[in-house]
């Protein structure tokens, strides 16, 4: 009989208890009726012993089933089953079983009452059932989902930190882009494609092949997350995401959550079993998005017809959405973006030379998509995303929206190649939301604290300027809450054009940090023609070659007051940038080289500055070949001096120079090389979720 049953041994404190235990659930006791309860293992079961209690109880005893495990609080000498413990207000049992029921009901626990005579006045009987179940994420971020993380629902960052990883699924299975007529709201999978964009997860369970009438499993998302992740279902099973292809289609895999789905029912799959689920982003982290969500799984108890059910336990696993990630100039390229116009022959010629002479892949945006428009860089930035279990390129789409603005959507969004962009409202754009004026360095240190996938770098107003141009603010909302590259602002807008590009970039260097920061330095111009002045070069003349500009001597150049006042302007604004860049990114001196760079003030153009002649700064660098812009400087010795002291000052850190003629096709028009171009890099080998933040 089962009042014959030995006590077992008493259950283990929550503390030493398995991970998850720390959920406690009331349970109640009637002498009038046997109670069934649903015992979820890995919780614990407090039982008032005294709420139930007949009027008239003294004591009490407890007799269970082998696999039912208890403790008395407040604690009492070891007893017997067949002891009679004394019976206070605060007296309670705690509860647990340490292994999935094979049927309902297979387990027991009685309290009997007793009287101050030591007589039976009631008996309260549990019949109990226990399931495992347990909704499991990649939580230690191998690529395998584990069972039960005891840290799948929270997040944390650095090597030894933990959480799931979500990835924005915004290629082109998803229709993701602006320019299509994609609807985040869609409730079904584009293509079986989308399935290697998503991250898995699995409920798991054990227990009888069913669960007691009326009990379900509801999963669930808050209203917060509902607009950033789907999750879809497997009709399938747990059939392996690479052989979906070949056994299921887009059908087997209904919306579960989504932005109109909150909640659903899910099926209790029975017995030692697991279902698959997987888990698309909708949404880059931005101002109002830290990046992190949350999944429910609650299982539900009956109450009856005329209530709702009422949740008796609760997993929770979370995630955090992958930032959008830029790539440097130090890593390596994979292909070469540039536009063909009517007028740059000369200049697709030498690029094609170039990026043929070293192998790497060279895309040319016709004129029935460029539309005209050459400036390739200012129109897109490529980046990343990345995860334990799959990474691709995406790309930046600048609001600037001129010509080319339909070129990543049409050419660039495909299959593994995603796309985002940020919409400001169109009086808010001006060139400083072109993406010259968005550029990354490479990794750093700076006082301590390590940035290994570079810091971003904008070009914004000087604080106190009136009438300052700013890079659009939901832009700069954006890169700041990727939060793994924080950005840096440089004082730009004294440009004509007002992007960073045009007074610095970086360069791959063999020693120090491995990279050199170049700089625009009038200084450096002006000390090198007049040492051409002193060396007997006064008349070598700027502009040889280019029939159509007026050559303009070393001695005229040094004697334009004008000018030498203009660039001590410019040199200012770029000494104010540089003590920046030193602070933020942690340089000495000896980490940056200026370039000999002049430039000119126009007034039309409210005092702002262009150069002079072809910014060799902003170039191409492709690996250790760098593209610069032809100067077209004084010659000595039928040799522009410009392209010597560069070829000087690259060929130190092993790095080889060719100059590329832009002069009418670019510089011309307000922009070099940098400008019209553009190189997609191989993501950083770094684990941006490694950053100790």
């Amino acid at each position: 009989m089962f009042e014959q049953v030995e006590a077992a041994p008493p259950a283990p404190s929550v503390k030493d208890s398995p991970a998850g235990t720390e959920h406690h659930r009331t349970c109640r006791l009637d002498i009038n009726k046997p109670q069934h309860v649903l015992y979820v293992v890995g919780t614990s079961l407090d039982v008032s012993i005294y709420r139930s209690a007949p009027p008239s109880s003294k004591s009490f005893s407890v007799k269970c089933t082998p696999q039912v495990k208890y403790s008395i609080s407040p604690p009492t000498p070891e007893t017997s089953h067949q002891s009679q413990i004394p019976l206070n207000r605060n007296t309670s049992l705690l509860i647990s079983m340490d292994r999935a029921s094979e049927f309902e009901n297979e387990s027991k626990l009685s309290v009997r009452y007793y009287n101050e005579d030591r007589y039976a006045v009631g008996l309260a009987v549990l019949h109990l059932t226990a399931v495992e179940i347990s909704l499991d994420v990649d939580a230690d971020r191998d690529g395998i989902v584990e069972e039960n993380n005891p840290n799948k629902g929270s997040w944390k960052w650095g090597p030894s930190g933990y959480g799931a990883i979500l990835l924005v699924n915004c290629d082109s299975e998803s229709k993701f882009c602006k320019n299509e007529d994609y609807n985040s709201k869609q409730e079904f999978i584009f293509n079986l494609s989308d399935l290697k964009d998503m991250s898995p997860m699995k409920l798991r369970t054990r227990g009888p092949s069913r669960l007691p009438k009326g009990y379900k499993l509801m999963m669930h998302i808050c209203l917060g997350d509902s607009e950033k992740i789907r999750v879809f279902g497997s009709k399938s099973g747990n059939k392996q995401v690479n052989n979906a292809e070949n056994s299921s289609s887009v059908k087997d895999y209904p919306v579960v959550l989504g932005p109109e789905v909150l909640s659903q029912e899910v099926p209790y799959p029975g017995g030692n079993a697991e279902m698959d689920f997987h888990v698309e982003g909708l949404d880059f982290p931005d101002k109002d998005f830290d990046g992190l969500v949350t999944i429910n799984l609650s299982l539900l108890k009956p109450i009856s017809d005329a209530v709702p059910e009422t949740p008796i336990f609760t997993d929770k696993v979370m995630f955090r959405v992958a930032p959008w990630i830029m790539t440097p100039n130090t890593l390596q390229p994979e292909e070469v973006f540039v536009c063909r116009t009517f007028d740059n022959q000369q200049f697709l010629k030498e690029i094609k030379a170039l990026t043929s002479k070293i192998g790497y892949k060279l895309n040319i945006c016709e004129p029935v998509m460029n539309r005209g428009d050459r400036w390739i860089q200012d129109e897109l930035e490529f980046g990343f995303v990345d995860s334990p279990h799959h990474r691709f390129p995406v790309v930046l789409d600048s609001p600037r929206d001129r010509e080319l603005k339909n070129f990543p959507c049409k050419v660039l969004l495909g299959p593994d190649f995603g796309y985002v962009t940020r919409e400001p409202q169109s009086d808010e754009v001006s060139t400083m939301d072109s993406f010259g004026n968005l550029e990354v360095s490479p990794p750093v240190t700076v006082n301590g604290k390590k940035y290994p996938l570079g810091r971003i770098i904008i070009g914004v107003a000087f604080p106190t300027a009136k009438n300052g141009r700013n890079m659009t603010k939901v832009v700069q909302d954006f890169l700041w809450a990727q939060r793994v590259q924080k950005p840096i602002a440089l004082f730009s807008d004294w440009l004509v054009v007002g992007h960073v590009d045009e007074f610095m970039t970086f360069v791959p260097a063999p020693d120090r940090k491995g990279f050199r920061l170049l700089l625009a330095s009038p200084d450096a111009a002006y000390k090198l023609f007049k040492d051409l002045k002193n060396n007997g070069h006064g008349q070598a003349r700027m502009f040889d070659g280019l029939p159509k500009e007026r050559q303009i001597t070393v001695d005229e150049i040094l004697g334009d007051r004008v000018l030498e006042s203009h660039n001590n302007y410019v040199q200012s604004c770029i000494d104010w940038n540089r003590d920046v860049l030193k602070k933020e990114l942690g340089l000495d001196d000896d980490d940056i080289i200026d370039l000999p760079i002049l430039f000119k003030l126009e007034a039309e153009e409210g005092f702002r500055a262009g150069a002079l002649y072809p910014d060799m700064v902003n170039m191409i660098v492709l690996g250790k070949n760098l593209g610069i812009p032809k100067p077209f400087g004084p010659k000595v010795n039928g040799r522009c001096a410009l392209e010597t002291e560069m070829c000087s000052l690259m060929g130190g850190l092993g790095l080889n120079c060719t100059f590329i003629d832009d002069y009418y096709s670019y510089h011309k028009n307000l922009g070099e090389v940098h400008c019209g171009s553009n190189v997609r890099r191989k993501p950083f080998r770094f684990q941006w979720w490694n950053m100790e933040l």
